[in-house]
């Protein structure tokens, strides 16, 4: 009787998707060999078991896997264990889609029709008791830990039965922007000395004279209006060392219409004698 050796890599591309090209590169990293190598030959041969493990390889390359990182995946025999490492790559990819989408609406404003002139005003803050967490921060995990600080933040305030008195905040280092990490800052106002829980600290905003101006809608563009009010700082000679603040007037928490997000933008500045803009 007439025993097949086993599927071609010719036939068992047909059968996967997977490229001639791919199948040989995959045997040489050890991400899918052959059942069977001719030792004569050096023809390799696939059984059809190995086609559901093929298939998964093609999903995850199309999710751009590394191959390191579906080696680890297909050998760990714990379904627990594998569905970390997959969830892991899958935030991963939410991440570098909120950073295209970012990309693309900072283009479009970028390329669109003029937008109409920035509202700058010059404005003295008062020193302010708030509840905060702070941290030195890398400037591509800032969203994370700002989420995880504020999730933080109405838990320790709703422990200790404090009320808000102003809508949060945060005070963002230079070293941020200029050198991808730097120190952060997120805090809520309240009526009453601030709890120490947990990563919550009782801290005072101090006073500062600020330029502020305020961004209209998701912070997927947010960038071009700090653009437009570090310009207009720099060109009136204004700008001081100091982190910029932001203030969430509206946001998440408010609505969940992002087009009527408000967040505004103060820039640290030494006051002068010259007229603001409107």
């Amino acid at each position: 009787m007439f025993m097949r050796a086993g599927l071609t890599i010719g036939e068992f591309s047909q059968i996967t998707h997977l490229s001639v090209k791919m199948l040989r590169r995959y045997h040489e990293v050890g991400l899918l060999e052959p059942d069977r190598v001719d030792e004569s030959t050096g023809y390799r041969y696939y059984s059809t078991a190995q086609v559901p493990n093929a298939q998964v390889i093609h999903r995850f390359r199309e999710l751009d896997m590394p191959v390191r990182e579906i080696k680890a995946i297909l050998a760990t025999p714990e379904p627990e264990a594998r569905s970390a490492l997959i969830s892991e790559h899958l935030r991963r990819l939410e991440r570098q889609l909120d950073t295209t989408r970012a990309a693309v609406t900072s283009l479009r404003r970028l390329l669109g029709p003029a937008s109409p002139p920035l509202q700058v005003e010059l404005r003295t803050s008062a020193a302010q008791s708030t509840a905060a967490v702070q941290a030195m921060v890398d400037q591509e995990e800032i969203l994370r830990w700002y989420d995880g600080a504020m999730t933080e933040l109405d838990a320790a305030l709703a422990d200790a039965c404090l009320s808000q008195s102003g809508p949060p905040g945060g005070l963002y280092d230079n070293a941020l922007f200029t050198h991808e990490r730097g120190s952060a800052t997120v805090y809520v106002p309240v009526t009453a000395t601030a709890p120490a829980i947990g990563r919550v600290r009782p801290f005072v905003v101090p006073a500062a004279e600020l330029a502020v101006t305020v961004h209209h809608g998701p912070h997927d563009d947010i960038d071009v209006t700090y653009g437009a009010l570090g310009t207009y700082v720099a060109e009136h000679a204004l700008a001081v060392a100091g982190p910029v603040r932001e203030t969430y007037l509206v946001g998440p928490p408010d609505t969940a219409d992002e087009s009527a997000w408000r967040t505004e933008i103060g820039w640290p500045v030494f006051r002068t004698g010259i007229r603001v803009s409107g």
